[in-house]
Parts: C-alpha cells; sequence; structure tokens
C-alpha cells in the first residue's frame, strides 16, 4: 500500500449525459476508493480519497479512456489535504453561476437497446422510447444545465419504481440515464387524423405503417422535429408530398431499415457506410443505383440520392412494420422552419399530411437532419445539425464573446467562448417573418442552454437581409456591432476550421454575396487574414437582367454571357435556346442590358453555372437554389479531352477572369454535334484551371502559398476534388471544409472571427453596414 492522498478533479465538455459519472463511480468502486462524484453547470466534479497509486491509476482511467461519447475539453486535477471520505457515491447536481460544461447531441439507438426493442421478453418490448446512458435524446430535450432530468422535457415523467430501480443501479446501464423511461411511466405514441382528431389505435405505429402502403402521407414526431412519411417505392405518393409541401424538384431523403436494404438503392463506399453507420445517423448522399427500386422522383434528373438509418426506436418500429423504403423530408412547408410542437403541426402540416404520429415528449430545440457527402476522400458537411449540435468547434484562437447572426440563405447562428465557437443547427433560410422568429428562438435557446452572454454583435454586410435587420434592433444591446462582408467571411470560416489566422488566398465562389463597390460578387478571389482582405481578382462582371429573376430562370443568365461573347451577332447562332427562349425576349433582355434597366452587375460563379445549364438545354428554370449548377455537375463527364481556355486581364491591381471564351468554345462544340457531357466537363476544367493561374499570379505578388476554399460552389465534387489537386500540384497548401458546411451556413463562424478580430484591433464603427 502507498501513501493515502485525496485530490479532487474538475473536468469540463460533453461530460452530462454521457455515462460520465456511472463510469467513474464503477471506477472508484473497483480500485477502492472513497469520495463522490456530480454534474456541475461546469461540467463534473469528483472527489476521491484512498490508496496514492489506486487514486494515480484513477486518475488516469478518467482522463484516458472515458466513455465513447463523452469529449474532455478540460482536465483539472488538484491535490489535497488527505482526510477519510464516505464510500463513493453520486451526489445531487450542484449548479453554478456560469456554465462551461457542454451538451452532449442527440445519439441514436444503440445495439443494446435495440436488442431489448426486439426482444418480447423484454418489459419495454417495442417501446419507441427505449434509451440508457449510452444513447437516446440529449440537445433537443435539455432546457437548461446542469443535464439533469428536471432540467428536460422528461421532467413531467416522474419514473415507475422499475425504471427508479435501474436509474439507481450503478451496476445498471440506465444509472442516471436522464431520459429513461417505459410503458407505463414515460411518453406514449398517438395516432391523429388531418383533422386533429385521435384516432383509437392499440399500435399506432402499426397502424400508420398502413396508411402509408395505401400511399398516404403519414406526419411523424421524431428528435429535432417531424418527417413527412411516405412510401418511397410510390412514385404517385412522392408527387402527392411534393405537390402539398410545395417541394417539386428538390431531392427527399430516403430512410431505410439497414444499410443490408441501402445497398440495394446505392453503390456505398466503406467510407460512407461508416457514416450512415455512425451514432449520428445523418442522411449521406450516395450514388444512386440506375436499375434500384426507386423512382425518378426520389431526386429528379439527380445521379445522386440521401439515404439514413433510423436513429430512434419510433423509426425502427415503423420501418419493420413499414418494410419497405420511406421518404423522411422535413416536416415543414418550403422556406419555413422545421416543426416540432404538435399544435402547431396541426395546423401547419394538416393540409399536407393525411394523418399523425404524435407523442408527448416536448422538443425543446429543434434540429433538422445532418446531411454528408464523401468528398475528396473526406466527409463533408452539406448541412450540420442533429447528432453534431452543440459540440462546439474547437479554435486555435480566443475569439471573445461574440453572436454572428450568418447569411440569409442556409442560415445558422455562432457563438464564441474563448477557443471554442458554438454554431446551431440548421436554421434555413431567412425568407419570411417566420424564419426570422424561428431565427430569434434559436439564438435565445443557444444562449439559455449554454449560458452564453456575448457582447459583440456580428452580420452580413448587406443592408437588405433580414438578418440585417435583427442586427439593427438588437445592437444596443452589444458592446459592438460589426458587418462582415460575405466572403471574407467565407474565407475565414475555412480559415478558422483549420486553425489559419492568415494571410491565405481565398477561393471564395457562390451565388450571391453583396460586394462593396454595390455588385453582387460571387467568383472571388481574395487575400485575408482574420481581420482584413483585399480583392485580388474575380470573374468579369457580366449583367443580370432582371436581377433576382435571373437567378430564378438561368436563360437569363445565357442570354447575358452570350451578348457579352458575340455582341448582336448571337442572334445568327444556331442554337436550340433560342427556340425555347423566343425572339422578343430575348430582345427585351438586350434592350434592359444596354440601356442598364434591372440588370444588376455580378462576377458570380453561381450565374457562370446557371448560363452554362440552360445554354446546354440542361436547366432553363429552377425550383430551389442552385439546382442548374447541381444538374450541370450530373451532366459532365469527368476527365474529358480537350480544354477551354483560361482568359486572364489585368485591370489596374486586379485581375479578372473572362468567361466570354468559353462560351464561344461551348457554342463552337454544340453547333458541332460535341457530347454535352463532355462540354460540361470541359466548363468545369476551365473553371479550376481558372483559378489555380490566379493563384499562382497572386503567389508570385505576395508570396502567399496557401489557399482556402470556400463557397456553395465547393459542394460541386468535381470542381472540389479538381481544384484540391491541381492546387497541391502547384505545391499550394490547400485547405477545405470538413467541420463545416461549404455553403453559406458556415458564414456565420467566419463572421464571428473577423468580428473579435476587429474588435480587438480597434476598427472604426464604419464597419457598420450602410
Amino acid at each position: 500500500m502507498s501513501t493515502p492522498k485525496r485530490v479532487r478533479i474538475r473536468i469540463s465538455g460533453v461530460v452530462q449525459g454521457v455515462g460520465f459519472r456511472p463510469f467513474v463511480y464503477r471506477s472508484a468502486g473497483r480500485l477502492n476508493l472513497r469520495g463522490s462524484v456530480l454534474n456541475t453547470a461546469e461540467g463534473v466534479e469528483v472527489e476521491a480519497a484512498g490508496d496514492g497509486d489506486a487514486l494515480t491509476l484513477f486518475v488516469s482511467e478518467i482522463r484516458d479512456t472515458p466513455p465513447s461519447l463523452s469529449r474532455i475539453t478540460a482536465f483539472h486535477v488538484e491535490e489535497v489535504p488527505f482526510k477519510v471520505l464516505e464510500p463513493f457515491s453520486i451526489l445531487e447536481s450542484r449548479p453554478a453561476p456560469s456554465a462551461g460544461t457542454l451538451v452532449s447531441p442527440d445519439v441514436c439507438i444503440c445495439a443494446d437497446c435495440l436488442d431489448e426493442l426486439e426482444d418480447p421478453r423484454d418489459r419495454r418490448y417495442e417501446y419507441p422510447f427505449i434509451n440508457c446512458t449510452n444513447c437516446g435524446p440529449r440537445f433537443t430535450i435539455t432546457r437548461a444545465i446542469p443535464y439533469d432530468r428536471p432540467n428536460t422535457t422528461m421532467a413531467s415523467f416522474p419514473m415507475c419504481p422499475e425504471c427508479e430501480r435501474e436509474y439507481s443501479d450503478p451496476a445498471d446501464r440506465r444509472f442516471h440515464a436522464q431520459p429513461n423511461a417505459c410503458r407505463r411511466c414515460g411518453p406514449k405514441v398517438t395516432l391523429y387524423d388531418s383533422n386533429g382528431e385521435c384516432v383509437p389505435a392499440e399500435d399506432p405505429i402499426r397502424d400508420a405503417s398502413e396508411l402509408l402502403k395505401k400511399g398516404m402521407i403519414v406526419a411523424v414526431k421524431g428528435l429535432g422535429g417531424f418527417h413527412l412519411a411516405v412510401d418511397a417505392s410510390d412514385p404517385a405518393a412522392v408527387e402527392r408530398l411534393r405537390r402539398r409541401k410545395h417541394r417539386y424538384e428538390k431531392p427527399v431523403a430516403v430512410m431505410v431499415e439497414n444499410l443490408e436494404r441501402a445497398v440495394h438503392l446505392a453503390e456505398i463506399s466503406h467510407e460512407e457506410a461508416e457514416l450512415l453507420q455512425s451514432p449520428a445517423r445523418p442522411i449521406v448522399t450516395l450514388k444512386r443505383k440506375p436499375d434500384g427500386p426507386l423512382p425518378e422522383n426520389i431526386a429528379p434528373r439527380n445521379s445522386r440520392i440521401g439515404v439514413l438509418l433510423p436513429y430512434t426506436p419510433l423509426h425502427h418500429l415503423l420501418l419493420k412494420a413499414f418494410g419497405g423504403p420511406l421518404v423522411m423530408t422535413s416536416g415543414n412547408l418550403s422556406e419555413e422552419p422545421i416543426v416540432t410542437d404538435n399544435r402547431r403541426a396541426l395546423v401547419k402540416l394538416g393540409p399536407i399530411t393525411d394523418a399523425f404520429v404524435m407523442h408527448d415528449r416536448d422538443i425543446h430545440t429543434a434540429c433538422d437532419d445532418s446531411v454528408l457527402q464523401v468528398a475528396a476522400g473526406a466527409p463533408r458537411f452539406l448541412r450540420r445539425s442533429r447528432g453534431y449540435v452543440p459540440l462546439p468547434l474547437p479554435l486555435a484562437w480566443d475569439a471573445g464573446e461574440v453572436l454572428a447572426l450568418g447569411a440569409d440563405l442556409k442560415n445558422t447562428v455562432c457563438i464564441t467562448r474563448g477557443r471554442q465557437a458554438f454554431i446551431s443547427g440548421h436554421v434555413g433560410d431567412a425568407a419570411n417573418v417566420e424564419a426570422l422568429d424561428f431565427l430569434k428562438a434559436t439564438v435565445d435557446n443557444l444562449c439559455g442552454v449554454l449560458d452564453l452572454n456575448p457582447t459583440v454583435l456580428a452580420h452580413d454586410l448587406h443592408p437588405g437581409y433580414l438578418t440585417t435587420g435583427l442586427a439593427g434592433e438588437l445592437k444596443a444591446l452589444y458592446e459592438k456591432c460589426t458587418a462582415v462582408q460575405h466572403h471574407h467571411a467565407h474565407v475565414v470560416s475555412c480559415m478558422a476550421e483549420h486553425g489559419v489566422a492568415g494571410p491565405v488566398i481565398g477561393l471564395a465562389m457562390d451565388g450571391t454575396g453583396y460586394g462593396e463597390d454595390g455588385c453582387v460578387w460571387g467568383g472571388e478571389i481574395l487575400l485575408a487574414d482574420t481581420s482584413s482582405y483585399r480583392r485580388m481578382g474575380h470573374f468579369a462582371y457580366v449583367p443580370m437582367p432582371g436581377g433576382e429573376a435571373a437567378v430564378r430562370e438561368p436563360w437569363r443568365m445565357a442570354v447575358s454571357l452570350l451578348y457579352r461573347a458575340f455582341g448582336a451577332g448571337m442572334e445568327g447562332l444556331k442554337l436550340d435556346l433560342w427556340s425555347r427562349v423566343g425572339e422578343d425576349r430575348r430582345r427585351i433582355l438586350t434592350e434592359m442590358m444596354e440601356k442598364d434597366v434591372n440588370s444588376p452587375l455580378t462576377s458570380s460563379c453561381g450565374r457562370l453555372f446557371d448560363a452554362a445549364s440552360a445554354l446546354l438545354g440542361v436547366r432553363d428554370t429552377v425550383s430551389f437554389e442552385g439546382q442548374a449548377a447541381m444538374d450541370l455537375e450530373y451532366v459532365a463527364a469527368f476527365p474529358v479531352s480537350g480544354r477551354y481556355p483560361v482568359t486572364l486581364e489585368r485591370e489596374g491591381e486586379m485581375l479578372l477572369i473572362r468567361p466570354e471564351p468559353w462560351f464561344r468554345c461551348m457554342v463552337r462544340d454544340l453547333i458541332s454535334g460535341e457530347d454535352l457531357s463532355v462540354i460540361a466537363g470541359r466548363f468545369h476544367e476551365v473553371l479550376v484551371r481558372s483559378w489555380v493561374r490566379v493563384c499562382l499570379w497572386v503567389r508570385e505578388e505576395t508570396g502567399v502559398g496557401r489557399v482556402a476554399l470556400s463557397g456553395g460552389v465547393f459542394q460541386n465534387r468535381i470542381l472540389l476534388e479538381h481544384a484540391l489537386s491541381l492546387l497541391k500540384e502547384e505545391g499550394f497548401q490547400a485547405l477545405a471544409h470538413e467541420k463545416l458546411p461549404t455553403n453559406d451556413a458556415c458564414i456565420a463562424l467566419g463572421q464571428a472571427v473577423v468580428a473579435h478580430a476587429r474588435s480587438s484591433a480597434g476598427y472604426p464603427e464604419e464597419d457598420e453596414a450602410p
């Protein structure tokens, strides 16, 4: 026996709701130590006394082999004067004035609970809310910290004696599992019709599956909100859902019972299989099998489909009862936030659905499904939400206490606390008052649950954004309010992910961003650090005839680029586009551009995709943002033979990329009968070579050899993979997003980092939006 000792251990991070206290309790018991463990608002606090060697081993076990779902961010050990303590126990949680603990994301049902769910001998057989210390709801049911049952939406469900016994037994898998419940004491599922009338049902889930087999639409309450479900193999049911939801062409996700079922729908790599089966259970975009059983209207004109596996016991029971794949798309109307509340669901989703599968466990925080793809050898977020939020992103430097409101499209908000950045789940497009209210609620929830009180406010530079208007309402509550240019925020978000303060060459490629010269930016090459940037190059400006109408109708951008490339001579070109557009409409657009009437100038890379897509007859109009670009990517053959010329032009200190020569070549190829896939591939290829050429020039001018790629254009797998490959060949260090989406969902992080850097540097108030 060595000398007796006593220690206090304070642990911060994701250490509540992940079985941390039971793990500590069992470790102490095995090593014959005395003392206690408890949750605090800072995390977990341990006091232990006993043999010195045993204490050393105890500390090592906690620090080095914690529960798999935990994430330790701070670990402090303090030796204190020895005294004999009581037998080791788990004490009641202790609140604290400031919160340092991290709330765990929601976790899919574990293998042990799934076995019990399917075992007729188990008392929780087919109970839709089975969970344990290793799985179940976390963030979406948490109202406050510490993470204890009274601070969750399970507070209204007192445990029955059997559940209480499990909860209090250190040897039980449900020891201190806060959502612990059973059929006697926990939440219950109820079936309702579209009028909100309760439908008597001995087994509501099985009855709902029968409705789905008849082609009906069923709203299903999940972890972070409602899904709208239909039979994924029934094209008529899918079309009915699209029509009622006003989601006419955007792909919808498909849930299948297990990986074995998924392989019938899509080609799945090892990395994609791991993502599908990870505890977060995201939607993963996969290459569709052309002879698969799903109808075309699951993802119209799209070679990829979104697939996910069931992550709650309720989903497992529904999939098992139904026996086939189900569409599981967000429970909302197009451009509105996901619905979480039962009463609101009846109002909002009643006109869409034929029935509701509801339950009485409240969802405190909405959290849509996460979406990922594997590209350039790594998982890449398209949407980061359920299963990942609210885990913070670690930062390489102190970013202060900033609230950043993000962009208006694919909105998320970000709050920084020192070296941590908390990014909200997917809010969506801030397109209306309801979305703005949801954004405000998201800010309140994130600040409340994490007990954060930021002092600096950041927002986009665009004066017309709803988020900019919200910043105007809130700015009096903050010490400083800073507007951040959209593409600077894009680049800095990528830098922050990789712990790089700059300078970098930033490739910011997207559809729309407010430029400091009043034009619509979107194809930018910046020399950037965390506080400032210099615009080094961009795509040459072209008009957007009709303004926002040109975003919805890509044929307008095709006319614009062809007019730039050929002038009045474009009328003599033998193009299929002309028969689709018509002479009168071309004449009107030409006059608008000549007279500068409602034809704002843009450098947008997204608009170039629109123009190319319409020219090739791929997409003349769109029903959702980025659709024309997505369709062009799926048409493109890559790699391709033959190249279009890279044409750069010096304008003062700026280098312009001129796209007109490409469009002349594309027209030549079209008229000569070249395959559309080859033309689309050449368009992708010349884009990347143009970026690399400008990066080479910037490196020569500045000596900077690190490149950060950001913007929605880099969701395109061809562009991302080819750009990273060519940049590496030229000796650049190329950075791309892996922890956040490359689309506008990353903007909030960039805004927060820029705002803190400027605040620390004492930037003047003119940084605010006009």
